[in-house]
């Protein structure tokens, strides 16, 4: 017997990994339920509007985040609005954060970084989503005006959720709507970051917005994703439809 072969009692006692690799696939094959179908949407929107908290909010699984501590080097280019002191890191790639919706359908979360200098991401993280929501703090609302710009051009279907910051007043929905001129169709939403049910209705408004726009074009939009939107729709609160004007 070689001097790094076990012994029989260890032999005998070592789990039989082909055994141990079955089990943990047997689940869904035993039943003949196919796996969750991943579905993908972008929440993007300026710098230190709450996209992170937003994705740590309603994701089920600890966010994966890529934070770095913010330093002198962004002073005068990294302008805070009403996280104002508090923040002290800034999303350097991307933030990714996973819901499932029902057995069916798994709900992948992505945040572009608000800063201007990592818009070369914005390609790669948008290949494959379903959609988007543009996150808007209304003391810097030109901040969110790349984030439209850029879903209207790559034409991905999007709600704007307006983030209720504490301790100050917030910018009625018909004002934001006027301000960002988004088309009528497009919901203006009330969001606070913070809070899981509050995120979770805006995403599934967003869910109610894909399913409307794929019937509406009669497109392909994937078969549980549709039905994820379908069901959302009776839960889902639409933004108010006054008439834009965007500068």
């Amino acid at each position: 017997m070689s001097p790094h072969s076990d012994s029989p009692a260890q032999q005998g006692t070592r789990p039989d990994l082909r055994v141990v690799r079955h089990r943990a696939g047997a689940g869904r094959a035993a039943t003949g339920d196919p796996p969750p179908v991943p579905v993908k949407i972008l929440v993007s929107g300026g710098f230190g509007v709450g996209k992170t908290t937003m994705i740590g909010a309603l994701s089920e699984i600890e966010p994966l985040t890529t934070e770095a501590a913010m330093t002198s080097a962004g002073a005068g280019i990294d302008v805070l609005g009403a996280a104002g002191r508090a923040k002290t890191t800034t999303t350097v790639a991307m933030d990714f954060g996973r819901i499932t919706i029902d057995d069916s359908i798994m709900l992948y979360m992505f945040g572009t970084p608000g800063q201007d200098r990592f818009s070369f991401m914005w390609n790669d993280l948008a290949n494959g989503a379903l959609g988007g929501v543009v996150l808007v703090d209304t003391s810097r609302l030109a901040d969110c005006f790349v984030a439209l710009d850029y879903f209207e051009k790559i034409g991905l279907p999007f709600v704007v959720a307006v983030n209720q910051f504490e301790s100050r007043q917030n910018l009625p929905l018909e004002e934001v709507r006027a301000a960002t001129d988004v088309d009528a169709h497009v919901p203006v939403v009330a969001v606070d970051a913070r809070i899981r049910e509050s995120v979770k209705q805006v995403v599934l408004c967003l869910l109610n917005v894909v399913l409307n726009r794929a019937r509406a074009v009669g497109g392909g939009v994937p078969g549980a994703a549709a039905g994820a939107a379908a069901g959302a729709a009776a839960g889902s609160g639409a933004g108010s439809s006054i008439s834009p004007a965007r500068p």
